[in-house]
């Protein structure tokens, strides 16, 4: 099998053949993305994720996988589209979730009360927060592959993630219809994680 690095250089050298290639491999992960925190214009956002990165192509910093690079480069696509739609306020993706900011994403057919659970205590983070736990849980990425997917400090991650878990846990005893619920998602919460990125990728 092709290296990302290869099709991505085939595609830069005019190789459309290497561009759907490569679009096939990654599309699921960038399209579920953006599905949690949009409900209109993935396909928008996930197009013009892979045409920044073609762009890009020839910056690609070293020892950085090609999909965690889609994913900061998603991320910065994100949080540009809700600067531009929320001029009139203050958008602060370290303060604002997509449950402020009044977005519907993607509904979630499977009605089993943990996945709703953890998806609408996942949409009640902070933006920034949302996405390192997203990336933590249906990635597998640690955070130093975090870090450098967003281009920011590891301890920043840490910290976000160390947030992010916090709050994760004060959402869902809020958001549960009883207490044991709450405690048998936490308790369980990297496979519920696992089901709702699968749910979530057959948006």
């Amino acid at each position: 099998m092709e290296t990302d690095e290869a099709l991505v250089a085939a595609w830069r050298d005019g190789d459309k053949r290497a561009g759907s290639r490569l679009f096939a491999r990654h599309f699921e992960p960038i399209a579920r993305f953006f599905y949690s925190k949009v409900q209109t214009g993935v396909e928008d956002l996930v197009q013009r994720t892979f045409l920044a990165l073609i762009e890009r192509s020839e910056q690609l910093p070293e020892g950085v996988p090609v999909r965690a690079y889609l994913f900061g480069i998603a991320r910065k696509l994100l949080l540009r589209r809700f600067r531009d739609q929320y001029r009139d306020g203050i958008f602060d993706g370290d303060t604002v979730s997509v449950a402020d900011l009044g977005e519907s994403p993607s509904a979630l057919l499977d009605r089993r009360e943990h996945l709703q659970l953890l998806y609408h205590a996942l949409r009640s983070l902070p933006l920034e927060l949302q996405i390192v736990v997203e990336l933590f849980y249906w990635e597998s990425y640690p955070a130093p592959a975090i870090a450098a997917a967003l281009e920011l400090p590891e301890g920043t991650v840490r910290s976000r993630l160390r947030r992010a878990r916090e709050l994760l846990g004060d959402r869902l005893r809020a958001l549960a219809p009883a207490p044991e619920v709450a405690a048998a998602t936490l308790h369980d919460l990297e496979r519920w994680a696992r089901e709702l990125r699968d749910q979530l990728g057959r948006a």
